[in-house]
């Protein structure tokens, strides 16, 4: 089984933009959702996901990620999730020799740019970097799941 463990966290200034080296135009949507699971299409370029992840509030979560055809996604998107959207650019840095990813949101989450980064395990301590703010990993307002029915400019 797959794991996802990650932290997010605010930004307290712009100074993580000197370390982008790629970015993504994201698009995505929950096509369902129960009390412990979230079925999601996601679209960033030329490419698509369906995933599952288990919803957990905290650092980790179960996930299986599949790799789709984006005409069928875009499909999925309209029929399933056109009430629910999310829209964002990605970023993508390297610090300290590991990868954050830095998403920017669009649309009526569009104030709401957050930094996540990806752990090898629940335990592992990591240096933050100096832009990192207040940590919201265990706030469940700053999912995407829930940023997709409460959008962050609404708050």
């Amino acid at each position: 089984m797959a794991k996802e463990i990650e932290r997010k966290f605010l930004l307290k200034n712009d100074a993580w933009k000197i370390a982008v080296i790629n970015k993504k135009s994201i698009c995505q949507g929950y096509i369902a959702h129960s009390d412990n699971s979230i079925v999601r299409i996601r679209i960033a370029d030329n490419n698509a996901w369906l995933t599952i992840k288990s919803i957990t509030v905290g650092i980790s979560r179960d996930e299986f990620e599949y790799q789709i055809p984006k005409n069928e996604a875009e499909e999925m998107l309209k029929s399933f999730a056109n009430d629910n959207l999310i829209s964002k650019t990605r970023y993508y840095l390297k610090v300290n020799g590991r990868e954050w990813i830095i998403d920017a949101f669009n649309g009526d989450n569009s104030k709401l740019i957050l930094a996540e980064v990806e752990l090898e395990s629940e335990n592992e301590l990591i240096p933050l970097p100096d832009w990192a703010g207040k940590e919201v990993t265990d706030d469940f307002r700053y999912t995407n799941l829930a940023l997709s029915k409460n959008p962050f400019n609404k708050w």
